[in-house]
């Protein structure tokens, strides 16, 4: 909210002075009080209205005069800018006991306009907030950060470039002569400077040139040849919101009265607006898929050849564009889940997608900047100190809930979710540096749940949500070693219990059900992975506001090795999820009736829900590797229709 500019009154000669459009003028008449004066009385021309501030005690004299009262104030305001110099007038007249006037106090202003204005409606487009400013809620406009590349020698006078930018506007209108006599400064809090820069155009020969004004190293602009109309500036985020940055960011324009030229100037007027920096969102698997990013593994005998003639067939299916990464760019990494996550960042006037790459430096360590960073297409990274990180750092730890209500409060872009250790336990946890990014996004509140009991401790091992058309628009699924215990029994009681697993591949140890279910050290395994599941289950009903019946147990074992666990055969819970086409690691289960009974069973679970299910034979080329199809595939899908500016205050 603007301050009021206060003015000296004088009886001894006239003052002249400046206001701006929509703010009060404070009349100083305490100073200005002749010997002997009782009273006073206020006059003005047309344009100026006159506000006497005063107790409810204090009522005007029957003659419309105010008695001189200590607690009566005089606010005066001009609605209409001034056409020439000094066309407002102000007179107050002061009087004595017997009613006779004592002096008189002349004050002549003249009325201009200062407004800076940004897009507080959100709609992409720059309205002034009107001549009352300081009626103006506290809002801000979205400002989006510059990750993204541009040619170096065009980036300061491309359009396209400031397009991708957010525009403020400062107005003036006035008297020539006045802004001549009076200095229109921008500026920046310098603990704002170094997330932001600041571009005027500025009209040569027809022709704009965009000159950088306001940035990590400057931290004021003086406007020349200041008159009436607007100049056009554009704002760039250059950080993200993280630790110790809210994402706020103010701009300021001053008008500056200038004694002489070699003063600094004292304000009289100043108009701020805030910015908000567009938070990363990620985007969960209930959005539509747009492009399947996966690595080609051709050396050696871990070959994914067949996994990726099997995920074809799943993309033809879905009718989603296919890109596969040469194993030269992926130096031979195919884990593409975990190096990278996709996400995008808004603005009204603009939506790109971001990739955010993780700290896990591998062999795709270099693939998203060289790869996917581009003009269309954003980058982001965080980095812990020393470079000291965990499996948990991988980006198979790292997830998003669909839109959810929990306990009458709406997350309408879902909840992020982080693998951690339990709260009061030590162990491998996801680095302070990405933590902290992830919550200082805000809009996706995360949850720490519990995934430190894998060996490889990733959330995409026990857990992953599919759409559906009822209820809340979705199901979650977790990995459930009571479901495929059941599942086994129930075989078994049907005379199936000489059905083996992993039949079809070579070199691995086939196990008959009733091997498995006689199998005392595997079940106490499975017996401490359910106890793990269970206790996220109760956390992810009470942080995502679910019941049971928005959960589907899939069938599945977990071997403990040493004191975590892996998945005992290809996790059907890591898939890929593809709207209603679902990519699942084959699980080579018992053979019963000619069909393998879990993927029977896992269709009877998910396709009532209108999903299909192709099952994926990734067991050579990634679960003998220690992961599945989602952790060799990674997707980019369609940004949510909300706008987080919505629910951002």
């Amino acid at each position: 909210m603007p301050k009021r500019h206060v003015v000296q009154m004088s009886t001894s000669h006239a003052n002249y002075g400046v206001c701006v459009l929509g703010t009060e003028v404070f009349l100083d008449t305490r100073r200005s009080t002749p010997k002997g004066a009782t009273s006073f009385d206020v006059h003005a021309t047309s344009a100026v209205t006159v506000h006497i501030i005063h107790s409810p005690m204090t009522k005007p004299m029957i003659n419309s005069r105010w008695p001189l009262d200590p607690d009566i104030e005089v606010l005066v305001t001009i609605d209409v800018t001034s056409r020439t110099v000094n066309d407002n007038k102000v007179k107050i007249s002061y009087y004595g006991r017997e009613g006779n006037e004592l002096s008189v106090a002349w004050l002549y202003l003249t009325c201009v306009e200062v407004s800076l204005d940004v897009d507080l409606s959100r709609n992409g487009r720059v309205k002034s907030k009107g001549k009352d400013k300081t009626a103006v809620r506290w809002t801000y406009g979205p400002l989006q950060v510059r990750c993204h590349l541009q040619n170096k020698e065009t980036q300061k006078t491309s359009l396209g470039y400031l397009q991708d930018m957010s525009v403020m506007l400062l107005r003036t209108q006035g008297p020539s002569a006045i802004f001549a006599e009076y200095q229109v400064v921008l500026h920046v809090p310098e603990s704002d400077a170094d997330k932001v820069r600041v571009f005027h155009a500025i009209w040569s020969d027809s022709h704009p040139h965009y000159k950088p004004v306001l940035g990590p190293d400057k931290l004021s602009y003086v406007l020349d040849h200041v008159g009436s109309g607007e100049n056009t500036f554009y704002v760039e985020g250059l950080a993200f919101p993280d630790v110790g940055f809210s994402g706020l960011v103010s701009f300021s324009a001053s008008l500056l009265e200038v004694p002489h030229q070699n003063s600094p100037g004292t304000p009289i007027f100043t108009d701020t607006v805030v910015f908000r920096v567009a938070p990363w969102i990620m985007t969960p698997n209930t959005q539509q898929p747009m492009e399947v990013f996966v690595c080609s593994i051709q050396r050696g005998s871990d070959s994914n050849e067949v996994f990726l003639e099997g995920l074809q067939v799943l993309l033809k299916k879905a009718n989603c564009k296919l890109t596969i990464c040469s194993e030269v760019e992926t130096r031979s990494d195919r884990w593409i889940q975990d190096e990278l996550e996709f996400g995008y960042v808004e603005a009204p006037h603009k939506i790109f997608p971001v990739v955010f790459d993780s700290p896990r430096n591998r062999g795709l360590k270099d693939f998203a900047f060289k790869k996917i960073l581009g003009p269309d297409f954003g980058y982001v990274t965080r980095e812990p100190p020393g470079n000291v990180v965990s499996s948990l750092d991988s980006f198979g730890n790292l997830d998003v809930s669909p839109p959810v209500t929990v306990r009458g409060k709406e997350y309408p872009l879902g909840r992020i979710l982080i693998g951690s250790p339990l709260p009061w336990a030590s162990g491998r946890r996801m680095s302070k540096a990405v933590r902290d990014f992830l919550y200082a996004q805000k809009v996706q509140a995360p949850v720490e749940i519990y995934s430190e009991w894998l060996n490889v401790g990733h959330v995409d091992e026990f857990l992953t949500f599919v759409p559906a058309y009822d209820r809340k628009g979705f199901r979650l699924l977790l990995a459930s070693p009571n479901a495929c215990y059941k599942l086994f029994k129930e075989k078994q009681r049907q005379g199936h219990g000489e059905a083996t697993q992993l039949i079809g591949l070579r070199g691995t140890e086939r196990r008959s059900i009733d091997e498995i279910l006689e199998d005392e050290l595997l079940k106490n395994d499975n017996k401490h992975v359910q106890r793990c599941i269970d206790w996220n289950r109760d956390l992810l009903k009470q942080e995502l506001g679910l019941s049971e019946q928005d959960i589907i147990d899939i069938p599945q074992l977990f071997i403990l090795r040493g004191s975590r666990a892996d998945a005992f055969f290809p996790d059907m819970v890591n898939m890929l999820v593809l709207g209603r086409h679902l990519g699942i690691p084959k699980p080579f289960g018992p053979l019963v009736g000619g069909q393998c009974c879990l993927e029977q069973r896992v269709r009877a679970l998910l396709e009532p829900l209108g999903l299909t299910c192709t099952f994926i034979d990734d067991y050579f080329s990634y679960h003998v590797l220690s992961g599945d199809v989602h952790c060799g595939t990674n997707v980019r899908r369609k940004p949510f229709a909300f706008k987080w500016w919505h629910m951002v205050p």
